[in-house]
């Protein structure tokens, strides 16, 4: 009897935006090394911020993606003076010296963050050709996390699937004012907390369903990033831990 191959699954990636390591989360990791090599060994991924605010030298990063193991993930956010300054338009120097930043990581360059700010407006001809210039100089996974109403209708969503952008699912979901739409296989996941937004714990019974529907994902193909964006008052980690414990094993190479 002829049999359908079985679909393998998907990497699930639960991680914090930064690496700092609380004394309340401490007892979760081992003494040893700096804080960034002490969490690699826990979790599976990272979302660099701090490049949204400063430039890192390309030796910075490069020194990172040495510090961690062979199948951990940087995501990195890209700087607001492309996304918020300059509007996605007129941005080749500004991307041209980001990418020979980050791309100092090589292939521990998972995702590219793009978030962008409230005010911004969708508009179809400066999104597909900002997308386009981003897919030229980086070949990693990007990451849409839109807060303006227009870029969840219609024409948004073709344009990222058209671009193979990942939608963000977002917690608080600023904009969006209906359900979550799809735009790539990929998941991405960012929580920043509620009701007090960068500062609020999730509970266990939010964290138990978010992890039945990440494994659900998962098993589906689907590659998935978690990350855990409360860390105003040390929420995040504990919030990373606690659904990494909930979630199957994982894949080769990732943390236990």
């Amino acid at each position: 009897m002829r049999t359908e191959p079985l679909q393998a699954p998907g990497v699930l990636r639960i991680g914090c935006a930064g690496w700092a390591i609380s004394r309340e989360a401490a007892a979760a990791f081992d003494t040893e090394g700096s804080h960034l090599e002490r969490y690699a060994r826990v979790l599976g991924t990272v979302e660099i911020n701090s490049s949204f605010y400063r430039p890192h030298q390309a030796k910075t990063y490069a020194r990172w993606a040495a510090s961690v193991p062979p199948a951990f993930r940087f995501a990195v956010k890209l700087p607001r003076t492309i996304t918020h300054d300059a509007g996605l338009a007129g941005i080749d120097p500004l991307l041209d010296r980001f990418a020979g930043e980050a791309s100092a990581l090589g292939e521990k360059l998972g995702c590219l963050l793009v978030q962008l700010p409230s005010a911004s407006a969708f508009d179809s001809a400066i999104a597909g050709d900002f997308f386009a210039r981003v897919s030229e100089r980086f070949g990693c996974m990007v990451a849409c996390e839109a807060r303006h109403p227009s870029w969840f209708g219609e024409d948004a969503t073709e344009l990222l699937r058209r671009c193979g952008i990942t939608r963000v699912i977002a917690d608080p979901a600023k904009g969006q004012e209906g359900p979550h739409v799809p735009t790539t296989q990929a998941i991405y996941v960012r929580l920043h907390g509620a009701p007090r937004i960068y500062y609020s714990s999730y509970s266990p019974d939010y964290i138990a369903q978010l992890a039945r529907d990440m494994a659900i994902h998962a098993r589906q193909g689907r590659d998935v990033w978690v990350v855990f964006d409360n860390t105003a008052s040390g929420a995040a980690l504990p919030n990373a831990l606690d659904l990494q414990a909930l979630m199957p094993a994982p894949g080769p190479g990732l943390p236990a």
